[in-house]
């Protein structure tokens, strides 16, 4: 199993922990990700940290696939690539509609519908086997609608990019995860209980079944996010936590249609995520945090004393060893925390 270490998108003011992200470099972590929602994007801050280090591979978790053509990804993806030494790894999502409609001004659309197009069109791109042709629901390449010019026509990459290229999705529902099985490398849960890989395996073997040749989990990557918090006070560790899962379980869609509160009750906690949600969306953020259970944090995320974080390690690591968990990808700041980790992992 290996190591990532998360660096998100940035709040009101802009900066990179390059401290942080050559620590980890130097440890031996394998990877670095950056992350877009509304504000900094996520391909700039991957292109400063490329060009600040050496030997780590750095990829987005995620850049929004609404936000700009397949053609576009790729191009950036392809440069990245190349500019680094095939260091980039490019991660997708099709966000969610209150930022696509409401930021990127574009309809939601069919999010899984657009995942295989967009990366049916980017590995188009990156073989250059032929000139890109397409003609889906979400994009026509090229582009023949009624005020088309007419004057579209097919073309091939003038940079020669790479199909060695890894592509990863963010999914945790049953279908986003069978259809990352079937045309990503790789995928970014948002969070994983790593001991609850059969919440995963049935989708994951159905997209496999579809993709051409035989394809497995030695072919994949399942990569989910870990924060972890370092700590004497276990609570104090929890609370952050704890938070971010009530935003996301409470808040991330509207009630009946919220994927993340359905992963929760995947994960055994139905009755504790229509709490969450009910007080969340009542406007008690305080008390939906309170809601989210010990034992979903304590599942998902390190937390509290080092030796507590150590005995949690072991299923992570069992988890690596049947190959259930790629990497870990670790949401924290901590240069202490990071070398427990490569300790206990490398």
């Amino acid at each position: 199993m290996k190591l990532g270490l998360l660096v998100g998108y940035s709040p009101a003011t802009l900066s990179m922990p390059m401290d942080l992200i050559k620590q980890a470099e130097g440890l031996g972590f394998s990877s670095v990700w950056t992350a877009e929602a509304w504000g900094s994007d996520a391909a700039t801050p991957a292109a400063w940290v490329l060009a600040q280090t050496e030997k780590i591979s750095v990829g987005t978790a995620i850049m929004q696939m609404p936000a700009r053509t397949p053609a576009m990804t790729a191009m950036t993806a392809m440069t990245l690539y190349a500019l680094s030494g095939g260091r980039f790894i490019l991660g997708l999502g099709p966000s969610g509609p209150q930022v696509v409609e409401g930021w990127h001004g574009v309809a939601y659309g069919r999010p899984l519908t657009r995942t295989k197009e967009y990366i049916a069109i980017i590995r188009n791109i990156l073989e250059r086997k032929e000139r890109v042709t397409h003609k889906g629901f979400h994009y026509e390449m090229p582009y023949q609608g009624s005020d088309a010019t007419g004057l579209g026509k097919p073309l091939k990459s003038i940079l020669h990019g790479d199909p060695a290229l890894r592509i990863f999705t963010a999914s945790i529902s049953p279908n986003g995860m069978e259809c990352a099985g079937e045309v990503a490398n790789g995928v970014f849960p948002v969070w994983m209980n790593p001991e609850r890989f059969d919440v995963f395996e049935p989708s994951l073997a159905k997209g496999f079944a579809k993709a051409e040749g035989n394809k497995g989990l030695a072919d994949f990557e399942v990569a989910p996010f870990v924060t972890a918090i370092m700590g004497d006070d276990l609570e104090k560790c929890r609370m952050p936590v704890k938070a971010n899962m009530a935003l996301y379980i409470g808040g991330m869609g509207a009630r009946g249609k919220n994927f993340y509160n359905d992963y929760a009750k995947r994960l055994g906690y139905e009755e504790e995520a229509v709490k969450i949600q009910d007080l969340y969306l009542d406007g008690k953020k305080a008390e939906a945090a309170a809601a989210v259970p010990d034992s979903l944090v304590d599942e998902v995320a390190l937390v509290g004393p080092g030796d507590r974080i150590r005995d949690r390690l072991q299923a992570w690591k069992e988890a690596g060893r049947k190959g259930h968990v790629g990497s870990m990808l670790v949401g924290g700041g901590q240069p202490e925390l990071l070398r427990l980790l490569a300790e206990e992992i490398l």
